[in-house]
Formats: structure tokens, sequence, C-alpha cells
């Protein structure tokens, strides 16, 4: 299944910059005789080559190449799930927060937030991969702030100059 995310502005430079890391981490892998990662096998099939291409090569990858246990190949895959988890509590104990949270609640903060903000429940359902909008519906009992994103169309017309300079022509 695809996933799409937004990329928030305040991390692109470090975004591209950690593509540049990987970039080169595939070039010194590719003059190693490595640089593959494993590909579906109808893909891998279909485009025999394209498991050398960078397009295809993680964005965190790990430190250290391992063995495939289907082909027995040994290639480079994503950092860890516990990698990222030890990172996490980490940071979370240094920030002195004191609540419980793993990885995956950064997930359900970012559908929650915007939700807060607004955002049409459809896209929250696209940008978190799921299938039926019940399952993201569930974000909205959580906020348990009824009514938070709904505006009074009256408020939004009485708001914007351009339609109180029409309103206040309508009446001459």
């Amino acid at each position: 299944k695809d996933r799409i995310t937004v990329l928030p502005n305040h991390v692109r430079q470090q975004v591209i910059e950690q593509i540049e890391e990987c970039r080169k981490l595939h070039e010194s892998d590719r003059v190693m005789g490595g640089g593959e990662v494993f590909l579906p096998d109808a893909l891998a099939r279909k485009y025999p080559n394209e498991a050398t291409k960078f397009g295809w090569q993680w964005l965190f990858p790990s430190s250290r190449h391992q063995p495939d246990p289907r082909s027995g190949k040994r290639w480079r895959h994503h950092v860890s799930e516990d990698y990222l988890a030890k990172a996490f509590a980490k940071a979370l104990k240094n920030s002195g927060c004191v609540k419980n949270a793993v990885p995956h609640t950064l997930r359900h903060s970012f559908a929650t937030h915007l939700l807060e903000a607004g955002a049409d429940i459809r896209t929250v359902q696209e940008l978190m991969g799921h299938v039926d909008v019940k399952t993201t519906m569930i974000y909205l009992h959580v906020m348990n702030r009824p009514g938070l994103s709904v505006t009074s169309p009256l408020d939004q017309l009485l708001e914007s100059d351009t339609n109180v300079t029409v309103l206040a022509g309508l009446r001459d």
C-alpha cells in the first residue's frame, strides 16, 4: 500500500541532506558490488535492474548489510523499529516529557492535530492510509471537542472584507 504524507518546511533541508547521505552510501555500496534492495517478485521480474537504482533505496538505511532469507543475497535494509524506538525513548526522556509515548503515538497525534486544525476527514484518511473512513473517524471521538472546526457561515461572510463590501453595496 502506498503512503503519502506532508513534508514540513521546517525539516525540508534536513531531508535533502539525508537523501544526499543515502546517495553517497548507495554509490559506495555500488562500487563494492552491492547497492541492491529487495523488490516484490513481480516487480523484480518485470524490471530486473530496478533494485540497484537509487530511487528504491531506503531514506533511513541500516548501517549493515543483512542476508535475505529467500535469496541469500546480502543487502542493506532500513533501520529497525527497535532502533527508532530507542532513539525516540531517549529524545522523550531528554525533553522532560512525562507522558508514556512510543513512535506510533506520533501517528495518532498527526491525525488528531490535522483534524483539530480543520483538515478534511477524507484528506486525513488518505494521509493515514486508512481503507475505511470509519477508522479515521475514531480520531474525531478522541478529540472530544464537538464543533471544533465548524464555523458559522454568517461569521465567514461578516469576517470577509470582500463580502462585507458586497453586502453594504446591496443596501444602497
